[in-house]
């Protein structure tokens, strides 16, 4: 599946998943999306614990909408956002970029937060 194509979030999980050659799994995506990974600011730090809900920004203090699709639907539904932002925040949380795998673990946990 072409990610430049994807539309929705099962879209681009499906991409992701396709680009890691394994099938997402989603609790290691919370453990990864909670947990620091040698750097100071972990995904919760700006999108809080259970992205569901509201959070603001570690540093700025600038208000993020809700990260799970189920809880805001405008996300995940524009590709070059989405990789706009893994590449920018994976670079504060892990020095580097998120490989496939990460991404498609992450938002495969994403998707399973439901109201």
């Amino acid at each position: 599946m072409n990610l430049a194509l994807a539309a929705m979030p099962a879209d681009q999980l499906a991409a992701y998943t396709a680009q890691a050659g394994a099938p997402a799994v989603p609790s290691r995506g919370q453990v990864f999306f909670t947990a620091r990974h040698g750097r100071e600011w972990s995904c919760a730090s700006c999108h809080g614990a259970m992205p569901t809900q509201a959070a603001r920004h570690a540093s700025t203090g600038k208000l993020i909408q809700p990260l799970a699709p189920a809880f805001n639907p405008e996300r995940f539904t524009d590709p070059a956002k989405t990789e706009k932002w893994f590449r920018r925040n994976c670079n504060d949380v892990l020095g580097r970029e998120c490989s496939a795998a990460e991404k498609a673990d992450v938002l495969g946990w994403l998707t399973t937060l439901k109201p």
